[in-house]
């Protein structure tokens, strides 16, 4: 298939057409030509749309579909196929399932589902066993396996030295850990005050 795009804005910084209006022809998936006009053919399939913009594949870094465990929310199939029509070459994907992904085969099953799709899948590893907060999930396995980061899913790590040793433990194989940050304590204190005022209204 070859696919003429009339007069769209590019949008990449590191390109000499940044910014510029151009017509872009792309055959079997590969780009062919950049010019101020490309002259179409009958074979061509053309777009052109008003206000027509392009720009690199984007990289979403918080995804959550469901699978295992939640295909109803979305499963990794239709999650990546989606992404893929929504201009995302790649998306990390959170633990939050079930069960939650804190095993070297966890991680191996997600890539494993996502193969052979448009949009990469990246997986990110619990950073505590089942994201409860209490033991160092298996990092060194998941990163060996295929994970790209290591966090549990809108949770706080409230115990100030376990999060201290999983740091100390991810800097041998350059490991990198998202933290939450949220304080429990000051978010139920803020939650106690707006109740009292509230009964004093």
């Amino acid at each position: 298939m070859i696919t003429l795009i009339k007069n769209a804005t590019i949008i990449d910084a590191n390109s000499p057409y940044h910014n510029q209006k151009k017509d872009i022809l792309i055959s079997e998936g590969k780009l062919e030509k950049i010019a101020d006009s490309i002259p179409k053919k009958d074979h061509y399939k053309v777009l052109a749309l008003e206000n027509l913009h392009i720009s690199c594949g984007w990289f979403d870094t918080s995804v959550s579909f469901g699978e295992p465990g939640f295909e109803e929310r979305e499963t990794i199939k239709n999650g990546l196929n989606v992404a893929a029509k929504s201009g995302f070459t790649a998306v990390a994907i959170n633990a939050n399932t079930h069960p939650v992904i804190d095993s070297k085969s966890a991680v191996e099953f997600l890539i494993n589902k996502s193969t052979g799709f448009a949009t990469k899948l990246y997986p990110i590893g619990a950073l505590t066993k089942e994201s409860k907060g209490i033991d160092m999930a298996e990092l060194y396995d998941m990163r060996q396996s295929g994970a790209i980061a290591f966090a549990d899913y809108n949770t706080p790590i409230v115990n100030d030295n376990l999060l201290k040793v999983t740091l100390q433990y991810a800097q041998n194989f350059d490991g990198l850990i998202l933290s939450f940050p949220q304080n429990n304590d000051i978010t139920l204190s803020s939650e106690l005050s707006k109740n009292k005022i509230g009964k004093a209204e």
